[in-house]
């Protein structure tokens, strides 16, 4: 059904709505628009709204923004997910898109061009080769407004070439787009940098900022022929551009860079792509660049504004540095001495905007300076460049370094309360710079010699963390955990231990900088392994602070801004994963804090990292807490269901999958189904539920722990046929058939026969359905798994009896092409146990077996139970065959978190009796040879020779003979 002209006026008046202030209005509206998305014509009449200039400007952006949301989500056509776009709304789309995005405000044509690149995506170029004849003709134009547009597009579909794997598909795109753009675009660079008299400099300059991000996408992956072929004159004008000076592109303001920033900091990208991979052919012009971004750094000032194109500049330099035979470019002294004193230190000065980032943006300073995001930051190319120089100058750079540390050392000494910086730019030249190699998880794990690593903690850094006044010299304080942290595989054990006490002091400083760096410190010090496999921190050394270690870390996210601070509720979960037993007498009241948290962050869920560590805190603590004395689940429901309840009834989308597995965890705990959970069920079978992605996975594992634990329930309330409705949407879905199957193993495991006797037949034919319509290899393994499980169950004879009523023969075909081929491709041990016990079960226990029609499988099954054994699983794939990732859903969902201590654990479906699958197949044959003699000449005769002597020596382990 298509939308009509009536329906436009409602969609006007929808994205209005959807800007309310009133949250039930805005609601609505964002319901009805969602209602109508997959009608026809509803992408064409938000391009419509936005193009219209007497429509409202706020309706216009509105319109804009909820089309590209709609690409984004739905342009994808996703295998057994309903297509929301019909091929003739994407073909009009296409054709209208590129000329409308020309001709709208910027505001707008940046949310078209956004569109583009997404649809370009996936249609590009194959479905959409019209585009590139667009893009060819208007970079011809006159008008920069519609070559900005372009250009923006451009840079937004091309950009992905710089990150892609190598391949021929790729290749052939890229000459394509070479073919077509690379000399319009150069001609227009050419034009564009020499163009005088211009009234609008900043379209122009802008223009070119856009011309040199595409020609950086186009060079990444190598060097094409046409850009080497005209390397003077992008090279001679990018020289141009970085050296002059435009006075009508200076800004005011110190935070934000310009356009001229922005375009000379691009320039120094390219050129450092071309030194890093085409130094051959980039060679001749290198000297000049070098002399060129050398005076740009010693004449750019300290503002913010420019931090960008300094950091791009000293990468350009390290990149030089970094190459054997550029290295007598620096070799000399007293150049390396010059780099060092004027773009080095200068650089790695702790400047007022970092200590009003420090103060007032915590969150940024911390996400730059330990989460790595520092990679466009002065310091972090500063610290680039020196590694670079020591490469092949490390012990004339070391001397260097070393002298300025210790004068900076000194200057601090000589007044500490004025010269505190000095202090600061020392430790970051030593956290920095003696840094020879690291990982994240593991921090420092070698040292250059610039200080002795021991001896420098003692002297300059263990003051700071000792001292009680928690407060004064704030980043002082981070820099000392920061060095603890950065050198932790480095310090001894016992000082590491001795830090712990000074870190949950520093938990009760006010900077938000300092508390999180202690709380992180804290966590990240308790993963410390020593050679032996120890932790370098006891529990001993830990358990006089416990009280202290908690209370602390619980009152660090009551100071302003902390109070959803992912450092300090990570910290928290690892310290109870370290204090195990020696937590449980404190856990009710940090299950009571947890949840006091957990209800606060309900009401608005904005920290994805905070709130999975706070589940993963409480699940731990369920654990904890009912592995010492299993009654204590009870206090955990009392305390948890409440927040749970409100959780679900307002449908908190990004918090539902943890409740559900936390649930699980609780429920597995009982020995059969409390009341309070039968009460729930029924809600849990609803369609809706299952709609969303992200509630599949623990959805799964909730209705499992029912089945296990009531199943005698689920039969009296009738709610079998829920169970199965809930098995039937799964297993025709590519991306969920495997959870389909975990419910029917667990029905088939704890359920009694008799309450599936009556739908047994329905499932297997729903399964042959799949298999003949849908057949992939992730099903078959599990189909594998559960045939096996039920011969298991209910015996191998009553399988095949099921098979064969669906049709004459099939077991055979069932062995033939499912059993004999594909079984080796199972994977997880349970799982391959279970279809080993499963084959053995068929071979020794099923007397259709020995009947003309099935007993020419015998020996090929068995052979293939032995291969199960000792060959490795084939995780080979059909060339054709690809499976639908749960990322690959459209749309925005929210993602299945699991959590890894809720995590469930396997349990065996034999429960004990069959503790060696090997052995147990000797004694089925031993069994079943005696009942048919002739299988032993079979045996001997009709198995490849490996197969025959792997089998023998389980029949010499199970001491048992053949015939």
């Amino acid at each position: 059904m298509e939308l009509t002209t009536q329906d436009l006026y409602t969609v006007a008046s929808s994205l209005q709505q959807t800007l309310s202030a009133n949250i039930t209005e805005r609601r609505a509206a964002e319901a009805y628009l969602e209602s109508v998305e997959a009608r026809a014509n509803y992408s064409i009449f938000l391009l419509e709204l936005l193009s219209k200039d007497d429509v409202d400007s706020t309706i216009r952006i509105s319109a804009a923004v909820t089309f590209k949301n709609f690409v984004r989500r739905n342009w994808r056509v996703v295998e057994d997910e309903p297509n929301k776009i019909n091929d003739a709304d994407r073909g009009l789309v296409k054709d209208k898109i590129v000329e409308l995005m020309l001709g709208m405000p910027e505001n707008l044509q940046r949310q078209l061009s956004e569109a583009i690149s997404i649809i370009g995506l996936e249609d590009f170029p194959q479905k959409w080769h019209k585009l590139l004849e667009q893009m060819k003709e208007k970079l011809g134009s006159d008008d920069y407004n519609v070559i900005n547009g372009i250009l923006r597009t451009a840079h937004s579909l091309f950009k992905r070439y710089r990150h892609e794997f190598k391949s021929q598909e790729l290749w052939t795109e890229i000459k394509m787009v070479l073919d077509k753009l690379a000399e319009p675009l150069t001609i227009l660079f050419e034009k564009t940098v020499h163009l005088t008299g211009v009234t609008d400099i900043k379209t122009q300059y802008d223009a070119l900022v856009l011309m040199c991000k595409v020609f950086y996408s186009l060079n990444c992956q190598d060097l094409p022929e046409y850009f080497e072929d005209n390397m003077n004159t992008w090279m001679t004008n990018f020289l141009k551009l970085v050296s002059e000076d435009v006075p009508a592109l200076h800004t005011k303001n110190e935070e934000e860079a310009g356009t001229l920033e922005r375009l000379k900091s691009q320039i120094c990208d390219n050129i450092a792509l071309y030194a890093q991979k085409y130094d051959e052919e980039f060679g001749t012009f290198l000297p000049q660049f070098v002399t060129a971004v050398w005076h740009l750094l010693v004449t750019t000032g300290k503002e913010v504004k420019y931090d960008l194109l300094v950091s791009n500049a000293i990468q350009f330099l390290a990149s030089v540095a970094d190459r054997a035979h550029y290295k007598d470019l620096f070799e000399k002294p007293e150049v390396l001495t010059s780099i060092c004193e004027k773009v080095i230190v200068p650089n790695m000065e702790f400047r007022a905007s970092d200590e009003e980032l420090f103060e007032f943006n915590p969150e940024e300073y911390i996400r730059r300076d330990i989460e790595g995001s520092d990679i466009d930051t002065r310091r972090r190319s500063a610290c680039d460049l020196v590694k670079s120089l020591c490469k092949f100058f490390e012990a004339t750079v070391t001397q260097i370094f070393s002298s300025y540390v210790g004068a900076m050392l000194e200057l601090y000494a000589s007044n500490p309360t004025t010269n505190w910086k000095s202090k600061d730019a020392a430790i970051y030249l030593v956290t920095s710079l003696a840094s020879k190699s690291k990982t994240q998880k593991h921090g420092t794990t070698e040292v250059r010699q610039l200080v002795n690593i021991n001896d420098f903690f003692t002297a300059h850094i263990a003051s700071d963390l000792q001292s009680d006044k928690v407060d004064e010299f704030p980043v002082l304080k981070a820099d000392a955990i920061k060095y603890v942290m950065a050198f932790r595989q480095i310090i001894p054990a016992e000082v590491l231990s001795a830090a712990i006490p000074c870190l949950i002091t520093l938990l009760r400083a006010e900077s938000t900088v300092v508390h999180t760096y202690a709380a992180h410190a804290i966590e990240r010090l308790f993963t410390v392994k020593l050679g032996n496999g120890h932790g370098a921190i006891s529990v001993e050394s830990v358990k006089p602070h416990i009280e202290l270690l908690l209370t602390n870390l619980f009152a660090a996210m009551e100071f302003s801004g902390s109070e959803e601070n992912e450092y300090i509720m990570k910290a928290i979960m690892r310290s109870l994963v370290m204090l195990k037993a020696e937590a449980v007498p404190y856990l009710q009241v940090i299950v009571a804090k947890l949840t006091e948290k957990l209800l606060l962050v309900s009401k608005n869920p904005s920290k994805p990292h905070f709130n999975h560590y706070l589940f993963e805190a409480i699940s731990l603590s369920v654990r904890s807490g009912c592995q010492a004395d299993a009654s204590n689940v009870s206090i955990f429901e009392m305390a948890l269901f409440p927040p749970f309840q409100d959780i679900l009834t307002a449908d908190i989308g990004e918090f539902i999958p943890y409740v559900f597995q936390i649930m699980s965890l609780m429920l597995e705990m009982h020995t059969d189904c409390p009341a309070p959970y039968m009460v729930l069920f029924p809600h849990l079978l609803t369609p809706v539920l299952w709609e969303k992605q992200g509630n599949i996975p623990p959805l799964v594992r909730l209705i499992q722990a029912y089945i296990e634990k009531g199943s005698a329930d689920i039969v009296k309330e009738g709610k079998v046929l829920g169970i199965l409705g809930v098995f039937q949407k799964l297993i025709s879905s590519k991306a969920n058939d495997h959870q389909g199957f975990y419910v029917m193993q667990s029905l088939l495991e704890h359920m009694e026969a008799s309450a599936l006797s009556e739908h047994i037949h329905k499932i297997f034919l729903l399964l042959f359905q799949r298999l003949t319509h849908s057949k992939t290899t992730k099903f078959v393994k599990s189909l594998l798994v559960f045939f096996s499980l039920f011969a298991v169950k209910h015996g191998a004879d009553s399988l095949v009896r099921m098979i064969e009523e669906i049709q004459a023969k099939m077991f055979g075909m069932v062995l033939e092409k499912l059993y004999i081929p594909e079984v080796q491709k199972v994977s997880g041990h349970l799982e391959r146990k279970i279809c080993a016990v499963g084959i053995t079960k068929i071979l020794t226990e099923c007397p259709a077996m020995f009947e003309p029609a099935l007993q020419p499988h015998w020996t090929n099954l068995l052979q293939a139970l032995v291969h199960l054994f000792e060959l490795p699983e084939d995780d080979s794939l059909p060339d054709d065959e690809h499976f639908i990732e749960i990322e690959d859903t459209p749309g925005y969902q929210t993602a299945y978190s699991q959590l890894a201590f809720a995590g469930k654990h396997e349990t065996d479906p034999f429960r004990g009796a069959v503790p060696d699958a090997k052995i147990f197949l000797a004694q089925g044959l031993k069994s079943v040879c005696t009942a048919h003699p002739e299988l032993v000449q079979l045996i001997k005769t009709g198995l490849d020779e490996k197969v025959a002597n792997c089998l023998q020596v389980y029949l010499t382990a199970a001491h048992v003979t053949l015939g």
